[in-house]
């Protein structure tokens, strides 16, 4: 199957804009994914990018984006104040992708699938699933600063990525957490992996994004 043609996303029409790379796929299965960064990373990170090429082959129009933070310092990670915008910006990065796609996903990877989340909870109609990698269950070495306050809020199905050598958070934490979830959940552990998934430097773990998404297409229909 040829490789999907990639473009510069831009939309400057919105506040918070929306910028980011679209992969449009050969044949378009009419489902759109919207994937974000973790805090010290940006929509080229590596991971995102052997998603987004993944999802494409089978269909999916994807949209890999830069946070609004991100967009404002190229360096560093999110400040205090910085989650409700960032939030916003995934909401408008969905209302873009909306124009090629009519069943909308969203995902992203440790800060950017904790906002996806957030902001999945504040608007249950938004997309149909959930794909949270590495999600930052606490700061390491703090397991009582527990990041759950808005799951029991989550009304659509979520699929969890982590590794089993992941410092937010253990695979026996997360499993505790999505309990608190009434939506119907599923945890993919990564075995020997860590906050990373095996994306780090040029580093690549090449079998996990079809791994990723046979779970997550699987995991859909049977939600659905």
């Amino acid at each position: 199957m040829p490789a999907a043609p990639i473009c510069d996303f831009a939309d400057n029409a919105v506040d918070p804009k929306v910028r980011g790379y679209l992969h449009v796929p050969a044949t378009p299965n009419n489902d759109g994914l919207v994937l974000t960064h973790g805090a010290g990373s940006n929509a080229q990170a590596a991971l995102l990018i052997a998603l987004a090429e993944t999802f494409a082959t089978v269909g999916f129009s994807v949209l890999r984006c830069d946070l609004p933070y991100r967009q404002t310092r190229s360096f560093g990670p999110p400040g205090p104040g910085d989650a409700a915008r960032d939030r916003a910006g995934l909401k408008n990065a969905l209302a873009a992708i909306s124009k090629f796609s009519a069943r909308l996903f969203l995902g992203g990877h440790s800060y950017g699938g904790r906002q996806s989340s957030i902001l999945a909870a504040e608007h249950p109609d938004l997309v149909k699933a959930l794909l949270l990698l590495s999600y930052p269950l606490h700061p390491p070495r703090k397991p009582d600063q527990q990041r759950t306050q808005h799951l029991p809020d989550l009304r659509m199905p979520a699929l969890f990525v982590s590794g089993t050598r992941d410092p937010f958070g253990s695979i026996a934490e997360i499993e505790q957490a999505l309990k608190m979830i009434p939506a119907k959940t599923k945890l993919l552990a990564i075995e020997g992996a860590g906050h990373d998934l095996g994306f780090k430097g040029k580093a690549k773990n090449e079998n996990l994004p079809n791994r990723i998404l046979s779970e997550f297409a699987g995991f859909v229909e049977m939600s659905s």
